[in-house]
């Protein structure tokens, strides 16, 4: 890695004069340019409308609600001895709590890090003990889809494995009772005695501001770590110049807070640019599959951000589903968390759109705070090509880099997307452990940075993501490496070997696919199956469990024992007649007795 690349950068950043508010010091940068600016200014402009997961029942708060509740939850964390620098895990349902539980955290200089309320407890445990979190925020209970989900019953059982927790935060989002103990503190009742005023705790430029945890190719969750005023300066910016967003715009982007894109475009991107916020709680198709359409009229939506996997879902459902509703109000469609298929794209732009919106299909990571490479900003009414991220934004430097980490030059040419220069936004480590930060991101071609990603640059220039180069798959717009899954599954004392890919999915984008290898005595298969998806559901998550799962004798490894996925995935894939060299495997006789083993199996499942 080349010396300064992850240093020395803030005075030229940071000297942007787009936001003078920026400053060295003080979390003026994440709370005075979030909250306090607009309520000196504009105090009864909608900071958030936060639409329920009941239909027709948005709430609707203004930038001085947002900030008398910031303010009192800070003073109830500082009553309860949370202070500058202590971890703060946040486990709750998207809500105007849960942001004013970030913005808390910001202002005192605590650091927090939500982790997604649909995470397992053992997957919320792992996350609190290797950040060291001295509380928990969360709900007495989520809702979702017309479902209750059991929050605090997830957090009771996580933080028996996690000593570091001295007090768990409850708010009450539905009127049923959980059962509290003794380090379980009524949020509401404690903050209803606190003080509406809060002083922002002095921070510097390049103190953390959070931690996102996001999955690694190796099976240990990754702490990404974001800093003060660079994250927010990206944040501010992109939302800004990506989506065209004009004062008096109502901006919806339907992301959970539990991922980047819910930091970055729900909440610290819109809220320093003084926009309004929509906080979508529910499903696409709660009680209907017209559920964001009919909310984009009677929110008067502007900006559109969502996932391709809920407009692929949403595709299958038809037209009239959308066409029942005004969405006049529309400007900008973007599209966030995997590559969108070309269907998908042109159902997005000429069904939702009515082909006169802007579509930005986005690329970014948590890893870069915010948006990298988008079709806007650009030169006014330039071409957008369908379902192409196209144009590297401010600041950013992509370059594609060889087999032999050589920069590609010219056009019409693929390689593995790397970015040459620092920007803002980008992390600054992973919490914990600096090394794996350079291992992953910078050793594989020094003095740049890897984004794991292939890209193919087109004739004029434009960036195409082509997908991951590692072990990670992207089921649903949820980034997880492959060996979390067989790290979950090798806890079966029946299984002593399982190997996991992604292959295409026609909603989620990519699926997991997993394979493998039984006891000789084991009889109940089927059984053992079940067991398996349970035990990754619970480890980790639903999404998570495997569409399949295909008992194999053995799995292809080469001769020093590493498992070759890349035949699995051909395998999957069906290019059998194209698998490439196997001369490196131990025996390769092992491809005809996979590829038989999942002809039946194929076979099987259509029957």
């Amino acid at each position: 890695m080349q010396a300064g690349f992850l240093g020395g950068f803030s005075i030229s950043f940071f000297s942007v004069g787009a936001l003078p508010n920026f400053r060295r010091c003080s979390t003026q940068l994440e709370i005075l340019n979030c909250l306090d600016q607009h309520v000196e200014r504009s105090p009864n402009r909608v900071a958030l409308i936060w639409e329920r997961d009941e239909p027709g029942t948005a709430v609707h708060v203004t930038y001085r609600e947002l900030l008398d509740l910031t303010c009192r939850l800070a003073n109830t964390l500082k009553k309860y001895g949370i202070q500058k620098g202590d971890k703060v895990a946040i486990y709750m349902s998207v809500s105007p709590l849960s942001v004013a539980a970030m913005l808390a955290c910001a202002r005192i200089g605590a650091v927090h890090t939500v982790v997604f309320a649909g995470f397992s407890a053992e997957s919320l445990a792992g996350r609190i003990v290797d950040s060291g979190c001295k509380a928990i925020i969360t709900y007495n209970q989520g809702v979702r889809g017309g479902r209750i989900i059991q929050l605090k019953t997830t957090v009771d059982e996580a933080v028996k494995n996690c000593p570091s927790v001295k007090h768990v935060f409850v708010a009450q989002r539905t009127d049923n009772e959980v059962q509290m103990g003794d380090h379980d503190i009524p949020l509401e009742e404690e903050m209803a005695k606190a003080a509406s005023v809060c002083t922002p705790e002095s921070m510097d430029s390049e103190d953390m501001l959070f931690m996102l945890y996001t999955s690694g190719s190796t099976g240990k969750p990754k702490g990404i770590v974001h800093t003060q005023a660079g994250y927010l300066l990206y944040a501010a910016l992109t939302h800004k110049y990506v989506f065209d967003y004009q004062q008096g715009d109502v901006f919806g982007c339907v992301a959970d807070i539990g991922w980047i894109t819910g930091h970055s475009y729900v909440v610290y991107g819109p809220l320093c640019n003084g926009a309004t916020s929509v906080l979508f709680e529910s499903t696409p198709v709660y009680p209907d599959p017209g559920r964001y359409w009919e909310v984009v009229q009677r929110l008067k939506i502007n900006q559109f951000y969502g996932a391709p996997t809920a407009i692929r879902l949403l595709l299958n459902y038809g037209e009239e589903w959308v066409k029942k509703y005004d969405r006049s109000s529309l400007r900008t469609l973007g599209s966030v968390g995997e590559p969108i298929n070309n269907e998908a794209w042109q159902w997005f732009y000429h069904v939702v759109g009515e082909g006169r919106c802007t579509l930005v299909d986005t690329w970014w990571q948590t890893e870069t705070g915010g948006i990298c490479i988008a079709p806007r900003p650009s030169e006014e009414k330039a071409e957008i090509v369908p379902a192409m991220a196209m144009r590297p934004f401010f600041g950013i430097v992509p370059v594609l880099m060889d087999e032999n980490g050589k920069v590609i030059e010219g056009n019409d040419v693929s390689g593995a997307l790397c970015i040459a220069q620092p920007w803002p936004g980008m992390a600054r480590t992973i919490y914990g452990d600096h090394q794996r930060f350079v291992d992953a991101y910078f050793k594989a071609y020094p003095g740049y940075y890897f984004t794991g990603d292939g890209a193919y640059r087109t004739k004029k220039g434009y960036y195409q993501i082509t997908g991951r180069m590692d072990d990670v798959i992207n089921i649903s717009g949820h980034r997880l490496g492959t060996a979390e899954i067989e790290d979950a599954m090798a806890d079966h004392p029946e299984v002593p070997e399982t190997a996991v890919i992604g292959y295409p999915h026609k909603i989620k984008g990519e699926g997991a696919f997993a394979f493998i290898v039984l006891k000789e005595q084991t009889a109940h298969i089927d059984r053992v199956k079940e067991e398996l998806r349970t035990i990754v559901a619970s480890k980790i998550a639903k999404y998570a469990v495997p569409d399949h799962i295909l008992v194999v004798k053995r799995l292809p490894k080469t001769r020093s024992g590493k498992i070759m996925r890349r035949l699995l995935r051909k395998v999957v894939t069906e290019q059998s007649s194209n698998m490439g060299d196997v001369t490196t495997l131990d025996d390769p006789s092992v491809v005809k007795e996979i590829l038989d083993a999942y002809q039946k199996y194929k076979e099987k499942s259509s029957s």
